[in-house]
């Protein structure tokens, strides 16, 4: 029969799962600015609300390919084709 926990011991659990998600934000924030750093992104003057419709829209384009089910392929074959919009090519260079 298994012991019952306390709710001292469920208070503990309650806390290391908080702190295991505090982490993984960090962690996933980090990644994120990482990419935006070495991409050029964090050096460009956008408003945050620009960066948060960017985001839900590559957010859906990965949902969508989620839901397609191709997760066999590679990344270079999941890419849709696109104009170059929004690529950093796109962008323009001149400083």
């Amino acid at each position: 029969m298994a012991a019952k926990l306390s709710v001292l011991d469920i208070d503990a659990q309650i806390e290391k799962l908080r702190e295991r998600r505090r982490s993984l934000i960090v962690k996933s924030a980090e990644r994120f600015a990482k990419a935006a750093t070495k991409s050029g992104l964090a050096e460009m003057e956008i408003a945050d609300e620009e960066v948060d419709r960017i985001f839900e829209e590559i957010a859906a384009r990965f949902r969508k390919e989620g839901k397609k089910g191709v997760a066999g392929t590679s990344a270079s074959t999941r890419r849709p084709a696109d104009n170059g919009a929004g690529t950093p090519q796109a962008v323009s260079s001149d400083g």
